[in-house]
């Protein structure tokens, strides 16, 4: 018999996630793969032969733990320039919300990401990906948002696909064609919002540059009504919805997200009973995002509790961007979620892994199960619950994306 996988990692601790609750933990596991699709993933001693004669490359891991790759859901990592200077602001008093009103925040970064150049925008970018990967992280959502003008925000969207090209690692991208209303529309917001709506979306969708839409929906941003809008016309361009629901008040807008069958609702701080109700029929996945929370040094915790009794699929993400959350680690991302929002460090990791993936609408990652694609990492610990015990530090030690071993750089 010939060799048929291409990979087999033995020795391992493995956790799988796979089922829908716990870890997957077995101590003495083995992990192969062939054509970059898991093909074995359970206890050493059940292998359906030997070793030698099932892989061309055979490996011990010396009992490492084995996760699937990481899966940040949430991100804004393309952008120009930065807002540190918003930053001390904010620990001078000012809020989020006078700061954006006085033309800072988001549109402090449209301005700076219209003046780059698409490869200007690339060379930026490209080491915050390279940091959240060098984390463990083989799938990245990566937003618009930060151009409002349709030239921009292609150029957005072409350099994260270009990110995902360098990197190895699969890259998702959202148009967020409602984020803030553009300076040079100040005064006509409905011929922005219709712009968006029978222009924009269909140059996006024809380009095939997105994959999901999203919006934020709230009292400095827009509207549910503008919103609804919006999602009705993507949904007729059979694209998925995405939302920043309630994450500063309630304006319903996880039941909006939950309307529209939407893959996830994200923030949630100020989400009421009715909306996780709605999610929780639709199927929506609750994604937490704690380093906004803590950049903001907010107080109103997501409804962590009613979440866990409707049963609503928890991701967590690091809402990577240069406003309020310049968050360059899922992996501590994991461990906020702990820490601010209470969950169990099982729910954390299970939230950046096939909750995540779920978040994405991707079903085939996210868990370590033959069909799987193999999407593995090997990390400096023993413990699942060490992912979110550590503060800080590089755990991975090796990362396969589709099978194939990424070079970790510093």
């Amino acid at each position: 018999m010939d060799a048929s996988w291409d990979h087999l990692l033995l020795d391992c601790t493995l956790a799988t996630l796979d089922g829908e609750t716990g870890y997957g933990f077995i101590e003495n596991g083995a992990v192969g793969w062939r054509n970059g699709v898991i093909a074995y993933a359970g206890p050493a001693d059940a292998l359906p032969a030997n070793p030698k004669v099932l892989a061309e490359r055979i490996e011990s891991v010396d009992g490492a733990l084995v996760t699937p790759g990481l899966v940040d859901c949430h991100t804004h990592l393309v952008f120009g320039g930065d807002r540190a200077g918003e930053f001390e602001m904010r620990l001078h008093g000012e809020s989020y919300e006078a700061i954006a009103r006085a033309g800072g925040g988001i549109l402090s970064t449209v301005r700076t990401t219209r003046a780059a150049t698409e490869d200007d925008l690339f060379a930026q970018s490209l080491p915050r990906a390279q940091a959240l990967v060098r984390d463990g992280v083989t799938t990245i959502e990566i937003k618009s948002g930060y151009g409002l003008d349709l030239e921009t925000e292609m150029k957005m969207l072409r350099v994260a696909h270009r990110i995902g090209a360098r990197l190895g690692v699969t890259v998702r991208t959202t148009f967020l064609g409602l984020h803030a209303l553009p300076p040079e529309f100040a005064e006509h917001r409905d011929d922005y919002i219709a712009m968006v709506c029978e222009e924009w979306l269909p140059a996006v969708a024809e380009e095939k540059l997105a994959d999901a839409v999203d919006a934020f929906c709230e009292g400095i941003a827009f509207a549910p009504d503008e919103v609804r809008h919006y999602f009705e016309a993507a949904r007729k361009l059979g694209l998925r919805v995405k939302l920043h629901a309630d994450q500063l008040s309630d304006l319903g807008g996880a039941a909006l997200a939950a309307g529209f069958e939407g893959l996830s609702a994200d923030h949630l701080e100020c989400a009421d009973e009715s909306g996780v109700e709605a999610m929780a029929r639709a199927g929506t996945v609750a994604v937490l995002l704690p380093g906004s929370f803590y950049a903001l040094r907010e107080t109103r915790m997501p409804p962590i509790m009613a979440l866990r009794q409707r049963g609503v699929p928890m991701a967590v993400a690091t809402d990577l961007n240069p406003g309020t959350s310049p968050l360059r680690s899922l992996r501590l991302a994991i461990n906020m979620a702990c820490t601010l929002f209470r969950l169990t460090p099982e729910e954390a990791v299970r939230g950046a892994t096939v909750n995540a993936a779920r978040a994405l609408g991707l079903h085939d990652r996210g868990k370590l199960s033959v069909g799987q694609r193999a999407d593995v990492v090997v990390w400096k610990t023993r413990k699942p619950a060490e992912l979110a015990y550590w503060i800080g530090d590089a755990l991975a030690s090796r990362i396969f994306a589709g099978g194939a071993e990424m070079q970790l750089r510093t």
